[in-house]
């Protein structure tokens, strides 16, 4: 007896030993993790949360009458094009138009910051190198995916406390579900970006993998919520987007749609542990295939263009998309506003005031160029990430100069926004069905403004790299401006920080060529001395 007691402690006691081992690290780790994103992380937690609780104030602008709000929510579900950009309306209050309004982006922002971070921290530190050199200390095998999805959870954390205690006042319950819901799929998603990272063998192809789920999930649930009111489609319950839009915060909350956020959660975690414990540190379960035997990226450019083609291919397919349906959804502009004033004003104040559909039209070609000052931003920086993986220096060993390797990715960089524009010009006048040459153009103007984004990215990475993640604040301060200044009636001096601001209301306003020349020559002097300082500096190693 004795014996098998002894027996049985010696085996518990080596299965202790050797989790124990497998987590070795992980406190240093997270230390390490979170002070590398002392800058990002505050900053998208203030994002994510600070878009939920601006909205309450400027829908209290909009709809302040009960019967307001009902009329609201009768319009929303009864127009389709509605429900599948932001979901059925469930309840009438401030809280449950808040929710619709921004919950499911707010999911989703949660969603990006996940998989930035959780990539962040695993397949780019095994990328550059870092990762083998922790590894061959006292670091155990699971050590930097455990750590990497604490630091998830901290952003997470952080930014569903600051939602839950600031709209506590539309009701505790109710800001507690939205809290747990957008922090929840935050969590969801990076799960799926830690087992994108131990498939693929690039940071790269992990984000895209998981932004192509994501991507996949707004999908099933826009899919599901446009052929039906009240959320109950089988396509809306297959995607995790639609899982938070059925938690109805404010609305009469459905806890035990909890339940599914968190065995989807242990799900995912288990495969990625379970991947992760398979693999040796650098390699994958989908590794790359082999190139020719001889090479065929002759030039700086068409190595550019190779390592950013997926990116510049899926975010065109989105804008010509996106821009269809938005254009359709101009045709019913009167009836989604009916006869509200408020709700009219806004859209004038974001559009102009050359008629609701022009209004409603300029509109989404400004929240667009905004978008695309996303992609602008992300492509710059490939250049930084580039040289931060130590990828740049053997092409800059060679016959390239730096002048040259930079060019091939900015023109992707410039040019793709030109592409996705168009694209999304001609995405409207298909929807919309007519005015082409008006739309296109309208799209068009956007340029300078997304030019000065990708002109001060330049400028960070060329004259300051250390701070070139600073640009995503930028942008995202711009797109809060320019989302949520109108409607809640910012000061011009406020609304003029954001160069989208300083361009013509097109269509419906008459072209005005001094603002778009200006921030054109500013977007040339910032890329001007990007270049500058990126040939005088060292290549980061």
């Amino acid at each position: 007896m004795t014996a098998h007691a002894s027996l049985a402690t010696t085996a518990f006691g080596t299965s202790e030993s050797a989790t124990a081992r497998q987590l070795a690290g992980t406190a240093a780790l997270l230390r390490l993790a979170l002070r590398r994103d002392r800058v990002m992380m505050p900053v998208w937690i203030l994002l994510v949360a600070g878009l939920v609780l601006t909205m309450p104030g400027s829908l209290e602008s909009v709809y302040g009458t009960a019967a307001e709000r009902a009329d609201a929510m009768e319009s929303m579900n009864s127009n389709s094009s509605m429900r599948a950009m932001y979901g059925p309306v469930f309840g009438d209050s401030i809280g449950a138009l808040s929710a619709w309004r921004i919950g499911g982006y707010a999911g989703v922002l949660a969603a990006v910051m996940s998989l930035v971070i959780v990539v962040r921290h695993t397949r780019e530190e095994e990328e550059s190198g870092r990762q083998e050199m922790l590894s061959a200390s006292m670091v155990g095998r699971r050590a930097p995916l455990t750590a990497a999805l604490l630091a998830a959870f901290v952003a997470n954390a952080g930014a569903g406390l600051l939602i839950t205690a600031g709209m506590a006042g539309q009701g505790a319950s109710g800001a507690l579900a939205l809290g747990l819901g957008i922090a929840g799929t935050g969590m969801l998603f990076a799960t799926t970006a830690a087992i994108a990272a131990q498939l693929t063998e690039s940071a790269r192809l992990a984000k895209g993998l998981t932004a192509a789920v994501l991507g996949a999930a707004f999908v099933l649930r826009a899919a599901g919520d446009a052929g039906s009111a009240e959320g109950s489609s089988a396509a809306t319950w297959l995607s995790p987007l639609g899982w938070q839009e059925n938690l109805r915060a404010f609305a009469g909350e459905r806890w035990w749609v909890l339940a599914l956020v968190a065995a989807a959660l242990v799900a995912q975690g288990v495969v990625a542990y379970g991947l992760a414990g398979r693999r040796d540190v650098g390699m994958s379960f989908l590794p790359t295939r082999p190139g020719p035997a001889r090479g065929r990226i002759g030039t700086a450019g068409a190595l550019a263009w190779r390592l950013q083609r997926g990116a510049v291919f899926g975010w065109t397919a989105g804008f010509l998309l996106a821009g269809m349906v938005f254009g359709q959804m101009a045709s019913g502009a009167a009836d989604i506003v009916g006869d509200n004033e408020s709700t009219r004003d806004i859209i004038e104040r974001m559009g102009g005031g050359s008629g609701l559909t022009n209004a409603f039209l300029a509109t989404m070609t400004g929240l667009f160029g905004m978008v695309a000052g996303l992609y602008v931003a992300s492509s710059v920086l490939r250049l930084h990430g580039e040289e931060t993986s130590q990828r740049a220096e053997p092409v800059l060993a060679g016959a390239v100069g730096r002048l040259r390797w930079a060019a091939g990715h900015l023109v992707i960089a410039f040019g793709g926004t030109v592409l996705l524009m168009a694209v999304c010009g001609a995405g409207m006048a298909i929807g919309h069905g007519g005015e082409a040459g008006a739309l296109l153009g309208a799209c068009l103007a956007r340029l300078p403004a997304i030019w000065v984004l990708g002109g001060l990215a330049v400028l960070l990475v060329g004259a300051y790299p250390r701070g070139a993640v600073a640009v995503w604040a930028v942008v995202g301060v711009c797109l809060a401006i320019g989302w949520i200044g109108p409607a809640l009636d910012l000061p011009q001096a406020v609304m003029n920080l954001s160069p989208f601001s300083h361009l013509p209301k097109l269509p419906g306003a008459e072209v005005s060529w001094p603002p778009l020349i200006t921030l054109t020559l500013v977007a040339v002097v910032l890329v001007a001395g990007g270049l500058a300082g990126l040939r005088r500096r060292d290549v980061i190693g």
